[in-house]
């Protein structure tokens, strides 16, 4: 991989992370583009990506550092609200943690495909659209911005912040956005929008932090058992450091201007994207020229997965996103 190839796919993963567009279908388009989705390195590709999440984990450490170090010292005793937001987190990381490693061989080979990555960009653009025309529709008496209203993140119980973990794990469907799942389960629990992206971001910390380790733990250990390269090897390292930092600085920058916008305008517009790049992506699938399959799968032929111009049935089991 060449090292302006790692700045991209490292600006592409630091921007979509936490915006609720998907990270996978920007990085699949992306990847494609640059002609990297080889068979030959298809793991080594999709490891990369998944490491280079590190530097959005660093984007919210450093950002949220004072919340970090609010939890620290809750663990010391010496705050409790930081120790209630401690315990929130991981009651909220919990149902990832363990279905992430339970199925993700299984959702990687039954997913992983076109038509379950598409209809989840479509569907999550339906969803988002219509959680928004929803928060409108209720008025404050005050007639102050329906977008803004809510409580702090102080006021999140674990009960409450269970119901954001289970929201979570429906973005093991490739393609859902874990953001956008724990950003609108923060308001379906009765969080105001900034409120609800600080806890997302937070919960992104361990969440991104597992699936990272786990993923280069396999591709380390895979490589080593079969004699083959791993991803470092294949890759090179300096291109992984490289996509780290860039993911990292942009993931800052997306991080605070997203909450800024929540607050202004909502969520509307990334349905509606969700919604062109579902179409980019449908339209690029059935000329061949983007293939969506999980590694070791053969090359999908032009119209195996999109024939008729519309996704296949979704899979309703479970879901992942990315």
């Amino acid at each position: 991989m060449e090292l302006w190839q790692a700045i991209i796919l490292g600006l592409v993963e630091g921007i979509t992370e936490y915006l609720p567009i998907s990270s996978t279908g920007h990085l699949i388009l992306v990847s494609s583009a640059m002609g990297l989705d080889t068979p030959e390195q298809k793991s080594a590709l999709d490891a990369f990506n998944i490491v280079i999440q590190g530097g959005a984990i660093l984007a919210v450490l450093g950002l949220y550092r004072m919340r970090v170090a609010q939890m620290v010292r809750g663990l010391a005793g010496r705050d409790a609200a930081g120790r209630k937001l401690l315990i929130n987190l991981i009651v909220a990381f919990i149902p990832a943690a363990v279905l992430g490693k339970l199925l993700d061989d299984w959702l990687e080979s039954h997913l992983f495909f076109a038509g379950p990555v598409l209809t989840a960009l479509f569907l999550g653009g339906l969803y988002m659209i219509g959680m928004d025309q929803y928060r409108k529709r209720v008025k404050r008496p005050d007639g102050s911005n329906p977008l803004t209203r809510g409580q702090d993140l102080d006021s999140l119980t674990p009960g409450k912040a269970l119901v954001i973990g289970f929201m979570q794990c429906i973005a093991m469907w490739p393609g859902t956005s874990r953001s956008m799942m724990t950003i609108t389960g923060g308001m379906v629990v009765g969080l105001r929008p900034a409120a609800a992206a600080e806890f997302s971001f937070l919960l992104g910390v361990p969440t991104l932090g597992a699936a990272t380790v786990y993923k280069l733990y396999k591709n380390v250990s895979h490589a080593s058992a079969n004699g083959a390269p791993n991803l470092f090897e294949q890759l090179g390292v300096m291109s992984v450091i490289v996509g780290l930092v860039v993911a990292a600085l942009s993931a800052a920058a997306a991080v605070k201007w997203l909450v800024a916008f929540l607050n202004r305008h909502g969520l509307t517009a990334f349905g509606i994207y969700r919604l062109v790049l579902c179409a980019a992506l449908l339209a690029l699938v059935s000329m061949g020229m983007v293939n969506i399959s999980p590694k070791g799968a053969p090359p999908a032929k032009p119209s195996a997965k999109v024939e008729s111009g519309a996704p296949e049935p979704p899979m309703m089991l479970v879901r992942r996103g990315g």
